[in-house]
């Protein structure tokens, strides 16, 4: 079997943690920039990617997880929070970076930055919020990969209250929303879900090929 789906087969959502171990700085390094990889509208990224290390921290989130073990007992916990209100300044710092990353002048670029406005900024609020929490799912799927990929289990959640972990991270002032939880570490010998078997759609039933 190819080794991308031996992964896919070996990883699941992890039930229970083993909380003795932790993930080693350079596996974490490893997973933070197959997150900053990752693809996205435009390129534009626009969520950020809170790392909660502070126990405290996820002790106090653990209530509003539907008190999931996962958000205490993993090595690490990473929120996936997207800008709210996303607009003009967004798209302006990415065709900055466009232009000094690929040395191509600012005034070059500016099309291509006046469509992304004419596309996005003339969308209700509401619209564009749930656009950019779409976009860290698209994020969410590399680290999922990739962590399969060095054997570290990942648990992603949207069973949580947002406006509870909102207001524990202080996200409202940095105009975030938490739209994703995933939990990271390695499996406990005694979660008993690692044993069963992957359930999933037939290709019959999954795929359509007009």
């Amino acid at each position: 079997m190819n080794t991308f789906l031996e992964n896919q087969n070996w990883r699941y959502a992890t039930k229970k943690f083993d909380a003795t171990k932790k993930i080693t700085a350079e596996d974490l390094s490893l997973l933070k920039e197959a997150i900053r990889l990752s693809s996205s509208s435009y390129g534009l990224q626009p969520y950020k990617v809170i790392i909660v290390e502070n126990p405290e921290l996820r002790a106090k989130i653990q209530p509003s997880a539907w008190g999931q073990s996962q958000i205490v007992e993993a090595s690490h916990l990473l929120v996936f929070a997207n800008e709210l209100n996303f607009g003009a300044e967004g798209i302006d710092n990415l065709i900055q970076n466009m232009s000094q990353t690929r040395e191509i002048p600012l005034e070059n670029l500016q099309p291509y930055g006046d469509l992304m406005k004419n596309n996005l900024t003339t969308l209700p609020e509401d619209v564009r919020n749930q656009w950019t929490a779409k976009q860290t799912y698209l994020a969410l799927g590399n680290l999922l990969n990739a962590a399969a990929e060095l054997k570290i289990d990942v648990t992603p959640m949207e069973g949580f209250v947002p406006a509870d972990v909102n207001e524990i991270l202080g996200l409202e002032k940095l105009g975030l929303n938490a739209s994703l939880i995933a939990t990271l570490g390695y499996r406990h010998e005694d979660d008993a879900t690692q044993y069963y078997k992957k359930v999933r759609k037939s290709n019959e039933d999954l795929f359509i090929t007009l």
